[in-house]
């Protein structure tokens, strides 16, 4: 497994993992609109592009030798969530995705090494990340990393507001 930045060039396949990991995941959740309008505002092409044009939004992939996308994560250099913050310097991990037949092969493990090494390099003091409230391996995943749940939020895919975990770590 290679870990390495993000480009421009990787756009079409960082979308195509995005969609395929979040709707293996969560689609049986929503109704089709709401579940179309959800990945074309976050994770069509054109989101990932202007996200990756953000400098606040730092993007790593994991590939296989053969150059095909296995995961991903991005990390946010701000605080997603003020009202929770107990730190300083607060940052977030956004996403970590890998792709669903990729599970299990230490991807997730070597995305979330690889951002906490950056979070601490930044300066951060804490790190925050929201996870759907019945994701039980997400769960078990970062607590694993020293993660605790520090309230409950919510998250909106189109007209539906999800119950998710808000959990956080200090550095």
């Amino acid at each position: 497994m290679i870990l390495r930045d993000a480009s421009p060039a990787d756009v079409p396949a960082l979308s195509a993992l995005a969609i395929e990991s979040f709707c293996a995941k969560f689609a049986q959740l929503y109704s089709a609109k709401d579940l179309a309008d959800f990945l074309a505002e976050n994770l069509s092409e054109a989101a990932i592009a202007a996200e990756l044009a953000n400098p606040q939004l730092v993007y790593r992939l994991a590939e296989a030798g053969d150059g095909a996308l296995l995961g991903y994560c991005k990390i946010g250099l701000a605080c997603g969530f003020p009202d929770h913050a107990r730190g300083r310097k607060v940052m977030e991990l956004k996403q970590l995705y890998t792709a669903p037949a990729a599970t299990g092969q230490g991807i997730g493990g070597a995305l979330m090494d690889w951002a906490m090494a950056q979070f601490a390099a930044r300066g951060a003091d804490e790190v925050q990340l929201s996870v759907y409230a019945e994701n039980f391996g997400a769960h078990r995943f970062y607590a694993r990393y020293g993660f605790a749940k520090v309230a409950d939020i919510t998250f909106r895919v189109g007209e539906q507001l999800d119950p998710e975990f808000l959990y956080a770590r200090m550095l």
